[in-house]
């Protein structure tokens, strides 16, 4: 894989969703008082504010999102998804990015790349990641609370099976492998569910990891926009890591 400029025009906008205040767990202490560099709509920076602020305000902040894939899995290549912890102040509980996390004030996209160390246990170089692009999203949680953000999206190539990973407590509750191309055909409706392996820590102080088999639908995944998948499997089928999906068998619906 080749590194992409990071100088992509996005083309793409954003997606407005309207998000049920209770099922994204909102309201939480975690890291509220982060400090984030903020922009205006064309990606200027303009100021800095808190987390707290940035959500409550809606303004534009940024994201680094990392997707792991495996290329030698048994069946043909395959993602590394996170389970979101139960206690995350977003979708907690749902399954997600591989890695993903904001950009605080001060830091640019490169710096982003900490969070695979943090979530994951992997200590690599920026530059062993592919670059996808940047995709502008704007969830709307209540009409008080708006979340902005550029989400700079990457991919990183890792052959480690999902036991292997040291991944963040906190953060994370499970990893789950599923088929690339299965995924792709779920997030695009052309599948109602596929089949995820992976492990989740167990006991009353998650200090056990047990293995897992389970079924997963479209409603258990963070949602994303058609922008953000179209850039991300684009960059995979450039470089041969998924198959096309025939246009017949793509019927997106965005979620409401």
């Amino acid at each position: 894989m080749n590194r992409q400029s990071l100088k992509e025009n996005t083309g793409e906008r954003k997606r407005t969703d309207q998000i049920d205040m209770k099922s994204c767990g909102w309201e939480n202490h975690m890291s509220q008082h982060e400090i984030f560099d903020v922009f205006d709509e064309r990606m200027r920076k303009i100021g800095q504010a808190s987390r707290k602020d940035v959500h409550a305000q809606g303004l534009w902040h940024q994201t680094f999102h990392c997707w792991v894939v495996k290329r030698a899995a048994e069946g043909g290549a395959s993602l590394l998804l996170q389970l979101r912890h139960k206690d995350k102040d977003t979708f907690p509980g749902m399954l997600d990015i591989s890695c993903a996390g904001h950009l605080l004030t001060g830091e640019t996209v490169e710096d982003g790349v900490r969070e695979l160390e943090e979530e994951l246990g992997l200590t690599i170089s920026f530059h062993e990641l592919l670059y996808c692009g940047i995709v502008p999203q704007e969830t709307v949680v209540t009409p008080q609370l708006t979340d902005r953000e550029f989400n700079h999206i990457f991919i990183y190539e890792c052959e480690k099976a999902v036991e292997e990973y040291s991944f963040q407590l906190s953060e994370i509750s499970g990893l789950f492998e599923v088929g690339l191309n299965e995924f792709k055909r779920l997030v695009y409706g052309a599948r109602e569910s596929i089949e995820a392996e992976g492990v989740v820590v167990v006991g009353e102080r998650d200090e056990k990891r047990a293995r897992i088999r389970r079924t997963i639908k479209r409603d258990d995944i963070v949602p994303q926009p058609k922008a953000y998948y179209d850039k991300l499997f684009g960059t995979l089928n450039e470089n041969d890591c998924v198959v096309p999906a025939r246009r017949a068998e793509v019927d997106w619906e965005e979620e409401s």
